[in-house]
């Protein structure tokens, strides 16, 4: 006999990690109840403003406000912890360790970024 659709995913949910989020523009979000959150599997799952997909923080109007300022805190994290151990390494690997460190943070996800630039208009 075969299994329900989603009958074994329906076990894997965990509503303590799972959220759900509308996209769109703030004049129709605004215009959504979102307070109830939706059921699924029998599940309630609320919604979010933002969330976190493959490391790209997603808000809600795809401005990528919340993941620029995620990147900044984290180049900032590391180039913090970068100056604790400065003085022992010579000028030439610094200069490579923090170029490699940050420019892995700003390039991932670079494409999405620069794809929604252009279709918002942005330069």
């Amino acid at each position: 006999m075969a299994s329900p659709p989603l009958g074994p995913v329906c076990g894997l949910l965990n509503p303590a990690k799972t959220e759900a989020i509308f996209f769109g523009l703030r004049q129709r979000l605004s215009q959504l109840n979102t307070s109830q959150g939706i059921d699924v599997a029998g599940t309630r799952i609320q919604f979010t403003d933002a969330v976190k997909l493959l490391g790209v923080m997603l808000d809600s109007t795809l401005s990528f406000d919340k993941h620029v300022a995620d990147v900044a805190r984290q180049c900032h994290y590391h180039i913090r912890a970068l100056k604790r151990i400065r003085p022992i390494l010579t000028l030439e690997a610094a200069k490579t360790f923090a170029v490699s460190i940050v420019a892995t943070k700003l390039d991932y996800c670079n494409c999405v970024l620069n794809a929604s630039a252009e279709c918002s208009g942005a330069s």
